[in-house]
């Protein structure tokens, strides 16, 4: 794939923004694991901008996205820090190792994802299990904006405005049963759609399919969001279309992308970075500044916001990523530290 190069403020390259310690380090570790080639390394494609990314006539077709009814929440509005995000940069930075671990293989190599149909079970401890079609992912409750902090784990961070509606909502029609203690989530598993999933190599190391999970209290608070769009649209595939999870007080691989199931179970389920690397990924993975990463500190954090590359400002990461009034008593009684 042929990619043109583009405005200042557009070609930027993951080490750019993600401090280059921590890039190093998480691109030498798995290269060290065997999951990442120098190819990957050296990537000659990681300075495209989002808007030359279909010019070449070898390109996938674009994804469309559609426009969304919405009610504007501004509950949370007063703990963001920060403006939004620009659209441009949402869409364009991404870690979805599905489809490549670079920053831009999730844009280059999603646009021919197809999400329709889509089905999304769920069931587990529930009295009444559910299969939803993509349709009712858009129609099933009525859908809301609300502007959330988003914190990477690799100390990146950005301001995005979502459109869905609570999982505590969806979970509340399918009742949950008093034998449910945690929701375990499921990110499709199709590798003729989704290159990573072919290989480890090519997909980061991860154990496919991409799973993830929160304790029954976590999934029940309001902050707890199903985002079927962003920017008042709906989600782009690179974004985790159809629907995707989004938990703001964590770091972003919590928020699991393109899911096709929802399980309620008694017993803590696996997660996929947990796996691949327990003592660098826990389960609860909440923001906290006071509990380095094993291998760069969490205190701070670059933002990505408008203007151009060089005003990525460093700024202060605060405890539970501002959200620390409504989650806190989550884990009162609780040893952060161990319980990272």
């Amino acid at each position: 794939m042929n990619i043109k190069k583009t405005a200042a403020w557009d070609k930027f390259k993951e080490s750019d923004i993600t401090p280059e310690d921590v890039y190093q380090d998480r691109r030498r570790i798995l290269k060290q694991m065997g999951f990442v080639g120098a190819s990957a390394l050296l990537s000659s494609h990681a300075n495209a901008g989002v808007f030359d990314l279909f010019s070449s006539d070898d390109k996938k077709a674009a994804f469309l996205t559609q426009p969304l009814p919405f009610a504007k929440q501004a509950q949370y509005d007063h703990l963001l820090y920060g403006a939004l995000t620009p659209e441009s940069k949402i869409i364009s930075h991404n870690n979805f190792y599905e489809f490549g671990t670079s920053k831009t293989d999730p844009v280059e190599n999603a646009q021919g994802m197809k999400v329709q149909p889509w089905t999304l079970v769920i069931d587990g401890e529930v009295d009444k299990p559910m299969t939803l079609d993509y349709d009712d992912l858009l129609k099933l409750f009525p859908l809301e904006e609300r502007a959330y902090n988003f914190r990477c784990v690799e100390a990146w961070s950005m301001v995005i405005p979502w459109v869905g509606f609570s999982l505590a909502s969806l979970l509340k029609k399918v009742g949950v049963n008093s034998k449910a203690k945690y929701v375990a989530f499921e990110t499709l598993y199709d590798p003729e759609q989704m290159p990573g999933q072919r290989s480890r190599y090519a997909g980061g190391g991860i154990n496919y399919p991409y799973v993830e999970g929160l304790t029954l209290a976590e999934a029940m608070n309001d902050l707890t969001f199903m985002s079927v769009g962003l920017y008042g649209k709906t989600l782009p595939p690179q974004n985790g279309a159809p629907i995707r999870l989004v938990v703001p007080w964590k770091y972003g691989f919590k928020s699991i992308k393109s899911i096709v199931r929802i399980r309620l179970t008694d017993k803590q389920p696996p997660t996929s970075w947990n796996q691949l690397a327990a003592n660098e990924y826990g389960f609860y993975a909440n923001v906290n500044p006071e509990v380095d990463h094993p291998r760069w500190s969490q205190a701070s954090e670059r933002r990505i916001a408008q203007g151009g590359l060089f005003s990525a400002k460093r700024i202060p990461t605060l405890p539970f990523n501002g959200y620390a009034e409504f989650v806190a008593d989550l884990y009162k009684g609780m040893d952060l530290r161990k319980f990272y």
